[in-house]
C-alpha cells in the first residue's frame, strides 16, 4: 500500500555528522598549515636545503567537469595533488569501460609512479590492474572498489562504503514503512556498475532482513540520469500499475528526481509514497526538505577527490606497504526531513 493522504511521515532522529565536522576541521587545518608552510618559504633558506620529491600519476576516472560529482570531485583532487607534490594526469572514459582500457594502457606505457583508479564498469578492468601489476605501478581505487576477485592487486581503496549507503536508505525505509505491507519499484545505477551494485545488494539484503513486508515488485537499471530513470520508471509504473505500487527505491538522487516526475505524470502526489534515495544533492536535497523523497544518503564529492589522491601518496611514501590493502570509507550520514538542512549536511554536487 502508499501512504495515507493523512498518515504523518517517520522523522528519524538523527546524530550530528560529527565525523564529517571531523573531515572539515582536518582539511582546513590542512589548508591553514600549507598557509604557513608557504609564508615559512619566503624567509631566508639554507642554498642546501632538499627540494620536496613530485610524483607522476594517472588517474583514470569515468567522469569530470561532464557530470555534476566530478565538477566538485576533480578540483578536491587537484588541489590535494599540487599540495603533496604529484603531477596528475586526468582521464575521463565517460562510463565507457574500452575507453578506460585504452587510456590504462596509454597510463602504464607511459610509467608512472602510481594510478588512482575509478572503474568505469566493475568487471572490465582486472587486465588494467594484471598490466600495471606485471609493470610494478601502485594502483589504488577510489570512489567504486573492486569486486573481491580483483582487490589484491591494489595497494587500497578510498570512497564511499557503496553497499552500507544500500543499507541506510533500506533502514530509512523499513523506519518510515513500519510493519505497513508496500509493494515498492527499484531503480538501480548503471548495469555492471560496482557502486549500483553494491547499493543494489546492500538494499535489498536490508530489506530482506530488517522489514519483509516491503515486497520490491521490480528492479530495472538506469545509467544515472533523471531523463532515463524517469522513463524507466514511467515503464515499471505501466507493468505494475500505479495503484499496487507504494513506494520507490533509487540508486541516487538524479534517479530519485526522474522517479518521482514519472509518478507526477500520473497525477499522483509523490508525498503520498515512500521513496528513499542516497546523494543528499542540489536535486535531491530539495525534494527531501519538500516532502518529496523521505531520505538520502549524504556523500561528499570534494571528500572523495581529495582522499583519492591522499591515499595514494600514502602509498608512493611508503605509509601502505604491498599486500596491506586499506580502506578509508566517506563518512555517511542519514538525511531525512529532521536535518536536511543542517550546515553539516549540505550537498556539495
Amino acid at each position: 500500500m502508499k501512504k495515507e493522504a493523512t498518515m504523518r511521515k517517520s522523522r528519524l532522529v538523527l546524530a550530528p555528522a560529527v565525523m564529517l565536522a571531523a573531515a572539515a576541521l582536518v582539511l582546513s587545518g590542512c589548508a591553514a598549515a600549507e598557509e604557513e608552510t608557504t609564508t615559512d618559504a619566503g624567509s631566508t633558506t639554507d642554498s642546501t636545503e632538499e627540494v620536496a620529491e613530485t610524483y607522476e600519476v594517472y588517474a583514470l576516472l569515468p567522469q569530470g567537469s561532464d557530470q555534476a560529482y566530478g565538477t566538485f570531485y576533480v578540483p578536491a583532487m587537484e588541489a590535494a595533488a599540487a599540495e603533496l607534490g604529484i603531477n596528475l594526469t586526468i582521464t575521463n572514459s565517460q562510463y565507457d569501460g574500452d575507453k578506460q582500457a585504452s587510456e590504462c594502457e596509454i597510463a602504464v606505457a607511459a610509467k608512472p609512479d602510481g594510478i588512482i583508479l575509478w572503474p568505469a564498469v566493475g568487471d572490465s578492468v582486472r587486465p588494467c590492474l594484471e598490466a600495471a601489476a606485471a609493470a610494478d605501478i601502485p594502483v589504488t581505487v577510489t570512489n567504486s572498489d573492486l569486486f573481491d576477485a580483483d582487490k589484491a592487486l591494489s595497494f587500497g581503496y578510498s570512497g564511499p562504503d557503496t553497499y552500507g549507503q544500500g543499507v541506510s536508505s533500506a533502514e530509512i525505509m523499513c523506519e518510515l514503512v513500519g510493519d505497513t505491507p508496500v509493494n515498492i519499484i527499484q531503480l538501480n545505477g548503471a548495469p555492471g556498475n560496482a557502486t549500483a551494485i553494491d547499493r543494489d545488494n546492500g538494499f535489498t539484503d536490508t530489506v530482506a532482513a530488517n522489514c519483509p513486508n516491503v515486497t520490491i515488485l521490480q528492479e530495472e537499471s538506469t545509467d544515472w540520469t533523471k531523463a532515463t530513470a524517469q522513463q524507466v520508471a514511467s515503464e515499471m509504473i505501466t507493468a505494475q500499475g500505479i495503484d499496487n505500487i507504494g513506494g520507490i527505491y533509487a540508486a541516487d538522487d538524479s534517479i530519485a528526481a526522474g522517479a518521482i516526475a514519472a509518478l507526477e505524470a500520473r497525477g499522483v502526489v509523490a508525498a503520498d509514497y515512500f521513496i528513499t534515495s542516497i546523494g543528499n544533492t542540489f536535486l535531491g536535497n530539495p525534494l527531501v526538505i519538500a516532502g518529496s523523497l523521505d531520505g538520502t544518503v549524504f556523500q561528499s564529492s570534494s571528500w572523495d577527490g581529495d582522499n583519492a589522491t591522499r591515499l595514494m601518496y600514502a602509498v608512493l611514501t611508503g605509509e601502505i606497504a604491498a599486500g596491506e590493502r586499506e580502506v578509508r570509507f566517506m563518512p555517511s550520514v542519514k538525511v531525512t526531513a529532521g536535518n536536511a538542512s543542517d550546515a553539516d549536511v549540505a550537498p556539495e554536487w
